[in-house]
């Protein structure tokens, strides 16, 4: 087969300990999924049907490269999430089934240009640009859920200059893994290689040039960036 151009590469992470990689499919970010960053953004946290954006897949930092501070924006927020690998799909999944669908387990951020977002909400419009540009899904190298078990508690962190900025526990989660694939598959037909991050705790802030991103998630991985 000829194309008109060279076709982009595929997207991957690592996997920890083994030399195949996991090729990306899709990106897909829940909402407001602890009760207490629901409340710092200013909103209700009861169990409200879950709500979903996403990411493309080339917007991922992979290997602890650096996260550029993108153009257009004065106010660029981090969002620690613990990130679900699908390793296979489908539609209508039930829930007692979804993490069958679970491939393994990664640490990411949800980079976010607040100030666009903010502008897009007000106006009633996507979230694309505050959520969606260039390299605003750093993640870490993916572990086999058969390895590590699917966590539904433990803590996830993140400090930033070594100062603890963003702390919870996966238990808080107001949607559980399970359910979020269950729901998403209603909307969209999942498929093996899609991400699915799982939401952030309370403790978003800003970040600057210079800063250094340091996390994870208890009994899965930790990530490392810096601001440049």
């Amino acid at each position: 087969m000829t194309y008109v151009f060279e076709p982009p590469p595929v997207i991957s992470l690592w996997i920890e300990g083994e030399a195949a990689r996991f090729p990306v499919h899709r990106i897909y970010c829940v909402g407001r999924n602890y009760a207490e960053h629901a409340r710092e953004m200013g909103h209700d946290p009861n169990r409200e049907p879950p709500f979903f954006f996403s990411k493309p897949a080339d917007t991922l930092v992979i290997d602890g490269g650096d996260f550029p501070y993108p153009g257009q924006s004065q106010d660029v927020h981090h969002e620690i999430e613990l990130v679900a690998a699908l390793g296979s799909g489908g539609d209508n999944i039930a829930e007692a089934d979804a993490l069958s669908h679970v491939f393994g387990y990664g640490v990411g951020l949800d980079m976010t240009r607040r100030d666009l977002q903010g502008e897009a909400k007000k106006m009633g419009r996507p979230w694309d640009t505050g959520k969606g540009f260039e390299h605003s899904a750093p993640c870490s190298n993916l572990k086999r859920a058969a390895q590590i078990g699917h966590p539904s508690s433990g803590r996830i962190w993140l400090d930033v200059n070594g100062q603890t900025r963003q702390q919870g526990d996966l238990a808080d989660l107001i949607w559980s893994i399970p359910e979020m694939i269950a729901y998403l598959s209603t909307l969209f037909t999942l498929r093996a290689g899609d991400l699915i991050m799982t939401g952030t705790p309370a403790g978003v802030a800003a970040v600057k040039r210079g800063d250094v991103l340091e996390g994870g998630v208890e009994g899965v991985g930790t990530l490392r960036t810096r601001v440049v």
